[in-house]
């Protein structure tokens, strides 16, 4: 008896595909999670908000065994690997540290992964040199590196931050505080801290940094 080709095959590739292994007998199931990343933050005088981050790389894992003997009931096909060929070919890729490619034909499943773990039971009681296994993989980003070109830049000197962080905007000596205003607004507007529009307007402001009023006049610089 000869098992049908199966639309759904497991393969594992190495190196570009350089190595390639069919899981001999289909997990299953497999279990894949993805999720984003929150960050809860309290700015002073702005209250609490929520960042939303990138999301995060997606988790798979599943389980199966490599058998000992072919068996059209449940292999995939008739050349199977000898169960601890299998297991090593897995530990060797997963002792390089570099990614592997999970593929699921018939499935979008097609991503670049690293090896977390591959726990293993040999000699489960009935199934004599089967070895049943639990692997864990975690998908893998590719890092591309730009080259950039530095070209020279004339400094401006009066009245911009040397930390770059405002923007390019030039910052005034004075400013006057508007409706709606508070120190952190002007700061963020300028790339100042509030904490430094504080400590050098303390006299104009009182002991409060809270309490600013439309109409007085901060030092910035």
């Amino acid at each position: 008896m000869t098992r049908l080709s199966n639309a759904i095959q497991f393969w594992l590739s190495y190196n570009n595909g350089a190595e390639r292994l069919q899981l001999p007998v289909n997990p299953a199931s497999i279990r894949i999670q993805s999720s984003h990343s929150y960050e809860d933050v309290t700015v002073s005088q702005l209250g609490e908000y929520t960042v939303i981050g990138d999301a995060r790389l997606r988790d798979f894992s599943f389980s199966s065994f490599f058998p000992r003997d072919y068996s059209p009931s449940y292999c995939e096909y008739e050349a199977i690997p000898a169960p601890w060929d299998a297991y090593a070919t897995i530990e060797r890729w997963k002792g390089t540290r570099k990614p592997i490619r999970l593929t699921i034909t018939g499935t979008p499943i097609n991503y670049a992964v690293t090896i977390r773990s591959l726990d293993t039971e040999p000699e489960r009681a009935g199934s004599p040199g089967d070895i049943y296994y639990e692997l864990a993989l975690k998908e893998y980003t590719f890092l591309e590196t730009s080259r950039l070109e530095m070209t020279p830049v004339a400094a401006k000197v009066s009245g911009v931050s040397s930390r770059g962080d405002g923007g390019g905007r030039e910052i005034p000596k004075t400013y006057m505080v508007k409706s709606g205003d508070n120190l952190t607004k002007i700061g963020l507007r300028y790339g100042l801290k509030w904490r430094d529009i504080y400590a050098k307007n303390t006299k104009v402001i009182g002991k409060d940094p809270n309490r600013i009023f439309p109409g007085q006049v901060l030092t910035l610089v």
